[in-house]
C-alpha cells in the first residue's frame, strides 16, 4: 500500500467521526462537510510519518477548525432573517452520526449549545457524544485537564437548567401525531390541550418563504394561530413521518417536492417547542 493509499484509508476510517464532530459543533451539514474537506486537504500535506495516532490528529484538526467556524458563524447569523435553527439530518440512515452513542443530536439540544462558548461546546461534544477522556479533550482544546472538566460541567449545567426532561421517543411520536391531527382539523381546544403553558414555536425560513419572523410564545396564542392556518396550510399536502436528529418529525411535500420538516419537543407538561424548518437550503437530507 502506498503512502497516499495509507493516508486515504486512515481518513476514510475517521471520516464519520469527523463529520459527527463538525455537525454537532456547527449545526450545519454544509459547514460540516466543508470542514471535513479542509481537514482532508491538510492531511494530504501533513508530515504523516510524524503522526503516531492519525485518528487523534484528525479529530484535533476538525475540532479546532470547528471552533473557529463557530465564531465566524455567529457573526454571519446576525443577518439571518428570522429565527435560526440547526439543519436537520436523517438519523434513520445513521442513528449515531459517527459517534459511539447517538448523543448531542436533538435539534433542541443543538439550539441550546449555541449559547455556549465554542470551546465549551467542543469539550461537551467530545465528552458526551464521543466519550473522549478529559486528558485528550484538554489537548484538543488546548487547556488543562482540570479546565476541560470545568468546561464540560458548565455545559451540562446550562443544558440541565435550560430544558425539561424530555418524554420517551414513543410518547414524542404520539404527541407529534396528535399535534398534526389537531392542526389539520383546526381544533383550537385540542391544540391548546397538547401544549405546555410556555410553549414556543420557531420558524426557520431565512426569508425564503413566508414564516413567522420571531419566536411565538404561549399555549392559547399558538393554538389560535395554528387553528387559523388549517384551511390553507395543510391542504393539499403529502405528510410523512421521518426521523430527524433522533426524533420523529414530519416531512411536508407538495407535488413531490419537500418544502418543510416539522418536529416537536415535549416533557410531562406537554409540547414545549414546535420547530418549523422551511428554509429550502436546510432540507437537502430529506429531499
Amino acid at each position: 500500500m502506498t503512502q497516499l493509499e495509507q493516508a486515504e484509508s486512515a481518513f476514510a476510517a475517521a471520516r464519520p467521526r469527523l463529520f459527527g464532530i463538525a455537525y454537532r459543533m456547527t449545526g450545519s451539514v454544509a459547514d460540516a462537510e466543508d470542514l471535513v474537506q479542509e481537514v482532508w486537504l491538510r492531511w494530504q500535506t501533513a508530515d504523516r510519518a510524524a503522526v503516531l495516532n492519525p485518528e487523534a490528529y484528525l479529530a484535533t484538526a476538525i475540532t479546532r477548525l470547528a471552533i473557529n467556524e463557530s465564531q465566524t458563524a455567529r457573526a454571519r447569523r446576525e443577518t439571518y432573517v428570522g429565527p435560526w435553527l440547526p439543519e436537520p439530518v436523517d438519523t434513520a440512515a445513521d442513528p449515531q452520526l459517527g459517534a459511539e452513542q447517538g448523543a448531542v443530536l436533538e435539534l433542541a439540544v443543538l439550539l441550546l449549545l449555541e449559547k455556549l462558548t465554542p470551546t465549551e461546546r467542543a469539550a461537551y461534544v467530545l465528552r458526551e457524544a464521543f466519550d473522549y477522556p478529559y486528558r485528550e479533550i484538554s489537548e484538543i482544546v488546548q487547556t488543562t485537564e482540570v479546565a476541560a472538566r470545568q468546561l464540560v460541567s458548565r455545559a451540562r449545567k446550562h443544558l440541565a437548567d435550560s430544558r425539561r426532561t424530555p418524554v420517551a421517543p414513543q410518547r414524542q411520536r404520539e404527541l407529534l401525531e396528535a399535534f398534526v391531527a389537531a392542526a389539520q382539523a383546526g381544533d383550537l381546544a385540542g391544540l391548546e390541550k397538547l401544549f405546555a403553558a410556555d410553549v414556543v414555536s420557531w420558524s426557520d425560513s431565512n426569508g425564503a418563504v413566508r414564516a413567522a419572523g420571531r419566536p411565538l410564545h404561549g399555549a392559547a396564542s399558538l393554538a389560535k394561530i395554528f387553528a387559523a392556518w388549517a384551511p390553507t396550510f395543510w391542504t393539499p399536502r403529502d405528510v410523512s413521518y421521518v426521523e430527524a436528529n433522533g426524533q420523529w418529525a414530519i416531512r411536508l411535500q407538495r407535488e413531490g417536492e419537500v418544502y418543510g420538516v416539522i418536529t416537536v419537543t415535549a416533557s410531562e407538561e406537554g409540547i414545549d417547542q414546535v420547530m418549523w424548518l422551511v428554509n429550502p437550503e436546510k432540507l437537502g437530507q430529506f429531499a
